[in-house]
């Protein structure tokens, strides 16, 4: 049996979280209104739970940014690929991730990709040079850390 998952991310700030992930990964953030607007119409979810995100109804705690190329459930936008969902949450990041992602970027263009999500908000923490090859150990603007390779 295969089991479908995602990758759940806790954040300070999911919608500014799924905007830099978006933009890293060259995903879509999830279009959730049609089932927001479906669960204010039956009083199953109270206004102050939603907020405006990109000109459309969201969720104010999540958000999930998803693979353009992937399947999505029509009726409620959820991807049903890959994806990565931000929740908030009320603690901040305090230790090393345990889990991380590595961005590949194209041969010979590590650099190139550094410096774009650079001024998407990331830092780099250190560059890593090892016997089975070379990457650089980034963080997000929450301070989550991924490697560009």
């Amino acid at each position: 049996m295969t089991l479908h998952w995602k990758l759940v991310v806790d954040a300070d700030d999911p919608h500014a979280q799924a905007v830099f992930w978006a933009e890293t990964l060259g995903y879509e953030a999830e279009d959730n209104s049609a089932l927001i607007a479906r669960l204010l119409g039956l009083g199953a979810l109270p206004e102050s739970e939603t907020i405006e995100f990109r000109g459309r109804r969201a969720f104010r705690d999540l958000v999930a940014v998803r693979h353009p190329d992937d399947p999505y459930d029509e009726e409620s936008g959820t991807g049903l690929g890959r994806r990565i969902l931000f929740q908030r949450v009320p603690e901040p990041k305090t230790v090393k991730n345990r889990l991380h992602l590595d961005v590949h970027a194209a041969p010979g263009e590590r650099e190139r990709e550094v410096t774009r999500v650079e001024a998407l908000g990331a830092a780099v923490l250190r560059r890593e040079k090892q016997p089975g090859g070379e990457w650089v150990v980034m963080t997000d603007p929450e301070g989550n850390e991924f490697c560009v390779q």
